[in-house]
């Protein structure tokens, strides 16, 4: 209700550039009952300030023409993901332990877990949020903790980056992209993107005839890469769960500082 006590209309309308609010004051139920969240439209009316913020107020509002199907609505990483794709395969035939790299060879080579693993953001409105984010941050994770075996070599390399590249995994079934929107998930609402992407590791490593050990080090690495799980002491991890812990801060922090956006959304 406006401040004279009539009804309006408030959603969100949004593009690759952004987001901005937007009112409608005239049939505010009408258009309430024409369109659903997501849908494709054509939008007229002028920018306002309400209370030191942008508001649209809409004049016209219908819903898309044909020829707008291939316009962008959705932002996208400014890297090809297909290149950054490149470098996920270029790093995985860099392990040389046969458990992992059986393991990297399987889930790569899955069609449908390739294809979200090259499509979806890392986040919804934090860092890397846009199409081909989830992609383009596990390399930059990869790549600084590739850099950090070189420099201290009793870290164990295969471990380190197989634990890199699938950390956020489970991001592959966090999000649904649809043609105007990226929504979670009803399993990323009860889960979470660690607890899906554990399972996901845990059901490949076993497949993969990943040795037990081998398995319940790369599982604690992939654990940790937000920290210490509940409950856990620092003295508790591995040299690898805390490498991996600090690149993903790391990469993770510096594109938020070059977003101008903040970490909660992760």
């Amino acid at each position: 209700m406006s401040r004279k006590g009539s009804p309006y209309l408030a959603l969100t309308l949004g593009d690759a550039t952004g987001t901005i609010p937007a009112v409608i004051f005239d049939e505010p139920d009408w258009f309430a009952g024409q369109f659903q969240e997501g849908d494709r439209v054509r939008v007229t009316g002028e920018v306002t300030d309400r209370g030191g913020r942008s508001v649209l107020r809409v004049r016209s509002l219908r819903p898309a023409e044909a020829a707008d199907a291939q316009v962008d609505l959705l932002p996208r990483s400014h890297r090809d993901p297909a290149d950054m794709w490149g470098f996920v395969l270029g790093l995985a035939d860099e392990v040389t332990d046969p458990g992992l790299r059986a393991l990297l060879d399987a889930m790569t080579a899955d069609a449908v877990l390739a294809d979200a693993w090259r499509t979806v953001p890392c986040t919804r409105s934090g860092h890397h949020a846009y199409l081909g984010g989830l992609v383009e941050h596990t390399v930059g994770v990869a790549m600084l903790c590739q850099s950090l075996s070189t420099w201290h070599p009793r870290l164990d390399p295969d471990l380190l980056v197989t634990a890199a590249l699938l950390h956020d995994i489970g991001h592959t079934r966090n999000w649904e992209v649809r043609p105007a929107t990226v929504e979670q998930t009803d399993e990323g609402r009860a889960l979470g993107h660690l607890a899906i992407g554990m399972q996901m590791v845990d059901e490949a490593a076993h497949a993969a005839g990943l040795t037990d050990d081998r398995r319940l080090a790369l599982l604690q690495a992939i654990a940790w890469h937000h920290g210490p799980p509940a409950g856990a002491h620092i003295s508790q991890a591995s040299p690898e769960a805390l490498a991996l812990w600090r690149a993903n801060a790391l990469e993770a922090g510096v594109k938020a500082r070059l977003e101008g956006v903040n970490l909660l959304d992760d």
